[in-house]
C-alpha cells in the first residue's frame, strides 16, 4: 500500500489570487517578489546569501512553470529548466479569510464556508467584558498590549513591565487570533498554557479561530527572545477532514510541527514537535523512516511565515527557501515505490508587501514520487483537491469537496 507525505511551506504563495483585491492584496506575490528583489540585489545579506534566488530542485519539479501560470510571469532571475519532472499546478482558496486554520483545513478537504470573528484594528482590541472575565478566571492583575501588534515588537515594548507586574501581554493581528506572550520563568510556561486554555473557552462566543501561546525568555538588558514552546489552541474543523477519514480507516497520521494544534488534535495519531525549519525537516525524515503502508506524514514548515514573512525579511525568506530546496534530495532518498510527496502552502505572506499580515494568493502544488509521470494540472479551483488526491492515493473513500488531480 502507498504512503503520502504532505509538506506545507507556510505562506509560500505564488500570487494571482482572483479575489486578492477583496483582501487588499491585489498584486501580492510571495515567490515572485522575493525573486525580483533577489535579482535586483535587494535580497543580499552578508554572511547569509547573495545573488538571484536559486531553487534548482523545486524548479526542476515545476515551481517556475506553475508560478508563471498562476501570476503571469516567470520569477525574475531564475533559470527555467527545459524539462519538468513532477506534476505541477496551483490552487485558489475558496475559504473565507487568509489564515492558517482555513488554509490547512481546506488542504485537508474541508473548506471554511463561515466568517471568522475579528478584533477591531483601532483602539483597544478586546471587549472589556472578555478581558475582565479572563483576568478574573486566570487570576491575573490585568493585561498589557490589548492591540494589533507585531509579536516581536510588542515583547520588546512590554517585556520589562510584564516581568515586573505579572500581567500577560495580549495582542492580535488581521487574522482571527488572540495571542498571549509571557515569560517562561517570570510568568511560567504551564501558567501561560492554562491562561490560553481559559481564553480559548471564553472566545468561542466571538468565533475566534486561534489562541496562540507565545512564550519568551531573556531580560530588558540582553533582549527578549521567543522560544520554540509555542502552542496554538484552535477551534476544531467544522467537519471531518482527510486526517479524520484516514484515522477512521485505521491509518496513522504523523503530525509534524504545529499540524496537531491547527487541527485541534482531531485526526492526529502521532504528534512530533520540532523548532525551526531544519529541525522540522530532520523530524520529517525520521517520520518517513517509521511511516508504514497507508500512512500520512503531514508537516508544516513554519519559519517561512513566522520568522520571515511576517517580519518582512526578504533575505531571510530567500535563504530559508534555498535551505529547504537543498534538502529535497534527502526526501527523495527516503521514498519507496508507490509513495507520493506533495509540496504546497496555506496562504501567502509576501515579505515585500505593506503591513505584516498574510496575503491572499494562489498556492503551489508540486506532486512527485517513484513512477509518477509529470502532468500540468493547471489552476485548481480549491485547495481541497490536494486532500482528495491524497485520499485517492491512499485508497480511502472520497470526501465531499474537491477532486483528485491524479
Amino acid at each position: 500500500m502507498p504512503r503520502a507525505f504532505l509538506f506545507v511551506l507556510d505562506s509560500f504563495g505564488v500570487g494571482g489570487a482572483p479575489d486578492a483585491a477583496t483582501y487588499g492584496d491585489e498584486g501580492s506575490n510571495t515567490l515572485g517578489h522575493i525573486a525580483e528583489f533577489c535579482a535586483a540585489g535587494a535580497g543580499d545579506r552578508e554572511g547569509l546569501r547573495s545573488g538571484p534566488l536559486t531553487l534548482p530542485n523545486m524548479s526542476a519539479l515545476g515551481l517556475l512553470h506553475l508560478a508563471k501560470a498562476a501570476s503571469g510571469a516567470f520569477p525574475a532571475g531564475m533559470p527555467v529548466p527545459e524539462k519538468v519532472y513532477a506534476t505541477f499546478g496551483s490552487a485558489n482558496e475558496v475559504s473565507r479569510g487568509k489564515d492558517t486554520p482555513s488554509g490547512h483545513w481546506e488542504i485537508a478537504g474541508s473548506p471554511v464556508a463561515f466568517d471568522w470573528g475579528y478584533f477591531p484594528s483601532e483602539g483597544e482590541a478586546f471587549p472589556p467584558e472578555f478581558v475582565e472575565a479572563l483576568c478574573r478566571a486566570a487570576e491575573v492583575p490585568g493585561v498589557l498590549g490589548n492591540c494589533h501588534a507585531s509579536g516581536t515588537d510588542i515583547i520588546k515594548c512590554h517585556g520589562e513591565e510584564h516581568t515586573r507586574s505579572g500581567k500577560p501581554i495580549c495582542y492580535t493581528s488581521s487574522d482571527s487570533v488572540f495571542q498571549v506572550a509571557a515569560h517562561e520563568i517570570y510568568f511560567g510556561l504551564d501558567r501561560l498554557m492554562t491562561f490560553c486554555a481559559i481564553a480559548r473557552a471564553l472566545l468561542d462566543r466571538y468565533n475566534i479561530g486561534r489562541v496562540i501561546a507565545r512564550p519568551f525568555v531573556g531580560d530588558a538588558k540582553s533582549g527578549f527572545t521567543r522560544t520554540g514552546n509555542r502552542r496554538d489552541f484552535s477551534v476544531p474543523p467544522p467537519e471531518p477532514t482527510l486526517l479524520d477519514r484516514l484515522v477512521q480507516e485505521g491509518r496513522t497520521v504523523h503530525a509534524v510541527g504545529k499540524i496537531g494544534d491547527i487541527f485541534a488534535h482531531q485526526g492526529v495519531s502521532r504528534v512530533i514537535k520540532a523548532n525551526g525549519n531544519q529541525a522540522l525537516m530532520d523530524a520529517t525524515l525520521v517520520a518517513m523512516d517509521t511511516a508504514e503502508d497507508g500512512d500520512l506524514v503531514f508537516t508544516n514548515f513554519v519559519d517561512f511565515d513566522m520568522v520571515y514573512g511576517h517580519r518582512r525579511d526578504v533575505p531571510g525568506y530567500a535563504a530559508a527557501l534555498e535551505a529547504f530546496d537543498a534538502r529535497l534530495p534527502e526526501v527523495g532518498g527516503k521514498l519507496k515505490p508507490g509513495d507520493l510527496v506533495i509540496l504546497t502552502a496555506d496562504h501567502g505572506c509576501d515579505p515585500t508587501w505593506r503591513g505584516t499580515d498574510h496575503t491572499r494568493e494562489r498556492v503551489p502544488i508540486i506532486a512527485y514520487g517513484p513512477g509518477l509521470r509529470p502532468i500540468d494540472i493547471g489552476i485548481r479551483s480549491t485547495y481541497a483537491d490536494i486532500g482528495e488526491t491524497i485520499a485517492r492515493h491512499l485508497r480511502i473513500p472520497a470526501g465531499p469537496h474537491g477532486r483528485s488531480f491524479l
